[in-house]
């Protein structure tokens, strides 16, 4: 998600490059939440949990939305959550990290871990429906304009959405230029639109007062706080601002919020409103009918552009929220593509983009209209929102030491407002809300399995293997032949002899004259560090170096990189001609498995696909050596 124009959160950008900056954010970061209008009015009125159009109900729910894009958007994410980054970076993910970084008990830390990484494992539920409901409410708008073209909504869909994942592997960076002018014509047009409703039946404003949304609430019974869970489709896009903080920083996110997304959107949810107080009928699509004829067909193709925008966002959110996974140990290496050289951000994962596509179709021709996958959005999301307002709070209290009479009544407000939204979301379980829920529950069994198996793999595999000290006071004491050249032996932890290492001794009887052993290893605290602070080498003698490599949870480790500033700190051989002895393990469930037998074999299969860490790690494919191991769990 970040583009060639990205800032980290401590400069402050300003003239042109913060204009810049602004309009490339207005393109990925407002592309989901921008696309809102297509189906938020709509399902109130429409859906399965819609109400009667009155004008006592419109009023209501326009009020709520307001209030809504008010509290949860423009206060909770744009004036609290942004300040909350971790070393410039945000999302759920670093959150969870930041407020790891207090002082707590190990429990409490383990307890918060496990917040976040749920609430990452939600948003792969929801970011699948995202595409599919976005691109269906857009094409939907051809049975309005051409009537006869309705059989063929669902394939135009389908075949919009595997177009978008196929030209995933080219790279977002030629289509990413055009994400914030195309955004910025779509908020200007839905703007337009809007202030041309809203002139026809100006009584509408009078939604800004909150009292019609608490009446609707109060009085509507429970079909008045269901439609709760179709108002929440508003701010559906909110986390996307928080996770794309270390692409664009606070200024760059902010400037567009409220200088024109903000007003584009209360323009079109409030024109929408008049368009159903002038005609009920307009409830079938309120976003349509404010169009007149002759724009159409122009604005089905406008709002297609924007929801292929909005998905495209989602889609590299994904591909980044995957990489920090793997990065911190909760999935297995899978194959990273950097389809940028300027732009690090920019990368592809192939074995995601496949789930998210399969994932995509079978959503659009199982649910098969925008208005049943409504029923299915937003619940995992509003439980993501749940979780990050507890995170923030354990910032604010042990990390920022607010005092409990600042920090509680902001908290309070924005803890039950989402717990609102959950509530009335929760009811749609039946009705399809219970998808993102179990993709989200899938995904976090398969996160957490895998840090379990490692965790488990290492116990077994470092049980038994001595410490570099005392190998290489061995060494000393029983010199083996040594043999020309320059080995490096990859360790999965520092300070102890890798298993690579001990089978070569002991099966090849030599030692390379120098030998480097190398272990990189991740900073679950830290989303970046700095390349100074990139590379430690330990002279341990006989010939035998300590090379320890540290990066940050949102970066990619390279071994090229590695072994340059290892030479840089005292290694006295680069690269060039070096072999690489990398230790490959071959698990298989034990009698007395350590894990659950089901959880070992979930392990095993997930090991048998992951990446080679040649390929991970970009270790030049001719100068490796690959030794098996057979591991029981």
């Amino acid at each position: 998600m970040s583009g060639a124009h990205s800032a980290p959160v401590g400069e402050e950008p300003h003239g042109k490059r913060l204009g810049l900056l602004a309009l490339a954010a207005l393109g990925v970061v407002y592309g989901d939440i921008g696309t809102s209008p297509l189906y938020a009015v709509r399902e109130c009125f429409y859906g399965d949990y819609a109400i009667k159009a009155s004008p006592e109900n419109v009023l209501g729910v326009l009020s709520l939305m307001f209030w809504t894009l008010a509290i949860v958007v423009s206060s909770k994410y744009l004036g609290f959550i942004l300040r909350a980054d971790n070393r410039g970076e945000g999302g759920v993910i670093a959150l969870s990290a930041l407020s790891r970084r207090t002082g707590l008990r190990k429990t409490t830390r383990w307890v918060l871990a496990g917040l976040g990484l749920f609430g990452a494992a939600l948003l792969y539920g929801d970011g699948m429906i995202t595409p599919s409901i976005s691109v269906l409410s857009a094409i939907e708008g051809v049975r309005l304009i051409t009537p006869g073209l309705s059989p063929y909504v669902l394939h135009l869909t389908v075949a919009i959405l595997i177009g978008l994942f196929l030209l995933q592997r080219h790279g977002s960076q030629r289509v990413g230029s055009l994400f914030g002018p195309v955004t910025l014509v779509w908020m200007v047009t839905i703007a337009a639109l809007g202030i041309h409703g809203i002139a026809g039946q100006p009584a509408i404003l009078r939604a800004v007062n909150p009292w019609y949304g608490f009446r609707l609430l109060s009085t509507g019974g429970a079909a008045g706080f269901l439609v709760l869970g179709a108002v929440f489709l508003v701010a559906t896009g909110a986390e996307a601002l928080y996770a794309d903080l270390g692409h664009f920083g606070r200024k760059a996110i902010r400037l567009p919020w409220f200088g024109l997304v903000l007003p584009a959107l209360l323009c079109s949810y409030f024109g929408q409103g008049a368009a159903i107080l002038a005609s009920s009928e307009a409830a079938v699509h309120p976003f349509y009918a404010l169009a007149p004829g002759w724009l159409g067909t122009p604005l089905v193709v406008l709002a297609t552009m924007a929801t292929i925008i909005a998905s495209q966002a989602v889609i590299s959110g994904a591909f980044s929220l995957a990489r920090q996974l793997i990065a911190l140990g909760y999935l297995p290496r899978l194959r990273v593509v950097y389809t940028s050289p300027d732009a690090p951000g920019q990368i592809y994962i192939p074995q995601v983009n496949w789930i998210l596509m399969v994932s995509t179709v079978v959503l659009v021709l199982g649910f098969q209209t925008s208005s049943r996958l409504a029923a299915a959005y937003g619940v995992a999301v509003t439980a993501t929102m749940v979780i990050t307002t507890t995170l923030f709070y354990v910032v604010v209290r042990r990390r920022w030491k607010w005092p409990l009479w600042k920090a509680l009544p902001p908290i309070a407000l924005f803890l039950l407002v989402d717990l609102a939204f959950f509530a009335a979301n929760s009811s749609k379980l039946m009705h399809g809300a219970w998808f993102p829920l179990a993709i989200g529950a899938g995904a976090f069994i398969m996160l957490t399995t895998w840090k379990q198996g490692r965790k488990v793999l290492g116990k077994q595999l470092f049980a038994k293997a001595p410490t570099l000290l005392s190998f290489v006071g061995g060494v000393a004491g029983d010199p083996p032949r040594r043999v020309p050249g320059n080995a490096v032996f990859m360790a999965g932890k520092s300070g102890i002899v890798p298993p690579a290492l001990t089978h070569n001794l002991k099966h090849n009887h030599v030692l390379h004259e120098q030998v480097a052993v190398l272990t990189i290893e991740t900073d679950e605290n830290t989303p970046l560090v700095p390349r100074e602070k990139r590379v430690a080498v330990t002279d341990l003698g006989q010939g035998i170096y300590r090379v320890l490599a540290t990066y940050g949870f949102s970066e990619a480790p390279n071994v090229r990189e590695v072994m340059a500033l290892a030479h840089e700190h005292g290694l006295p051989f680069e690269i060039d001609g070096v072999t690489f002895f990398l230790g490959q393990e071959r698990v298989q469930p034990a009698r007395r498995p350590a894990m659950s037998l089901w959880r070992e074999k979930l392990f095993a299969f997930m090991q048998l696909n992951s990446t080679s860490a040649t390929s991970f790690y970009e270790v030049p494919a001719d100068q490796v050596v690959e030794l098996g191991v057979r591991v029981e769990l």
